[in-house]
């Protein structure tokens, strides 16, 4: 009987995926576990289990997995690459619309209207010239990593209307295959930053990375708005909030919260709403169970990422 420790909520229709004769699932740290689902809990305290096996991520970021202690251990980690891909993009274009069209400035100052409806229709009226925003169709988004969400948001811009760049270092073939063909791939990142209205980053939180995003800011041209669903500590706070003050940024639109981003003006700040859909959870639930059960009976390793 395999015993599987679950460290947050797990869609049920992933811990259906565990056969009952031969599986349970519980959620008692002390169990001796052979194997850990987790989305978000942070791991890197946890004393892990002795008879510990394998973890799986529903999701793709790992950072709150002790990957080197795993790996010392012969613990495999997996993630679900993919698996949430759909939910990031179409949140990456709401929020390219929201912040081209002041969608959420605007929806906050129309709740501060009082008074009967036609007062309130004529103040509307008189009041939307504040709102005045931009379309996006015809604009230039530059898409910074063309991984399973970058290239998602790439061809979903494109059909929108917007003539799109695209950067990535270690594009593969079969990245390569899923983009459209009208997107445009650079090896120039300083090019992508010289054309785009619109920059959105999709790659992961590493130092090389984090030196790509501070290369990206100081070369990026006036009234550039910039989108970071990736990680938070892609992006220097400092450098982000005097690129905003002078106007070179003309918004921020960002996923993770933080006492320095909710500070800053001109900015869209949401709680980590990236894969928070009901789909996503279940995909990533049923796919991270998947592989569990393939690697504790068959030993087979998918989508590791040690």
């Amino acid at each position: 009987m395999y015993q599987i420790l679950t460290l947050n909520k797990i869609a049920q229709c992933g811990l259906d995926k565990f056969p009952a004769d031969s599986y349970s699932v519980t959620d008692d740290v002390d169990a001796k576990a052979d194997a850990v689902l987790v989305r978000s809990y942070k791991m890197h305290d946890m004393a892990l289990p002795e008879n510990l096996k394998a973890i799986a991520r529903a999701g793709a970021g790992v950072n709150n997995i002790p990957i080197e202690k795993c790996s010392e251990r012969g613990i495999v980690v997996f993630n679900t690459p993919g698996a949430n891909a759909n939910a990031v993009k179409e949140l990456i274009i709401a929020s390219l619309i929201s912040c081209s069209r002041n969608v959420v400035a605007a929806a906050n100052w129309t709740r501060t209207l009082e008074g009967t409806a036609d007062e309130i229709s004529k103040a509307a009226e008189k009041g939307k010239s504040m709102f005045v925003g931009h379309e996006i169709s015809g604009k230039t988004l530059g898409v910074i990593g063309l991984g399973a969400i970058g290239a998602m948001v790439a061809n979903a811009a494109h059909d929108l209307g917007m003539n799109v760049i695209g950067f990535d270092p270690f594009l593969s073939v079969y990245g390569a295959l899923r983009l459209s063909r009208a997107v445009k791939v650079t090896e120039d990142i300083k090019k992508l930053c010289e054309e785009a209205d619109y920059i959105t980053l999709h790659v992961p939180y590493l130092e090389e990375s984090k030196k790509t995003v501070d290369q990206v800011l100081q070369n990026v041209k006036d009234g550039v708005r910039i989108l970071n669903f990736s990680r938070g500590e892609l992006v220097d706070d400092a450098i982000m909030e005097s690129a905003l003050e002078s106007g070179k940024v003309a918004c921020y639109v960002t996923d993770f919260a933080s006492p320095a981003v909710l500070k800053m003006k001109n900015t869209i700040v949401t709680p980590h709403l990236g894969a928070s859909t009901e789909e996503s959870e279940d995909n990533c639930a049923k796919m991270a169970a998947k592989q569990l059960i393939d690697y504790l009976e068959n030993g087979n390793i998918v989508n590791s990422v040690n």
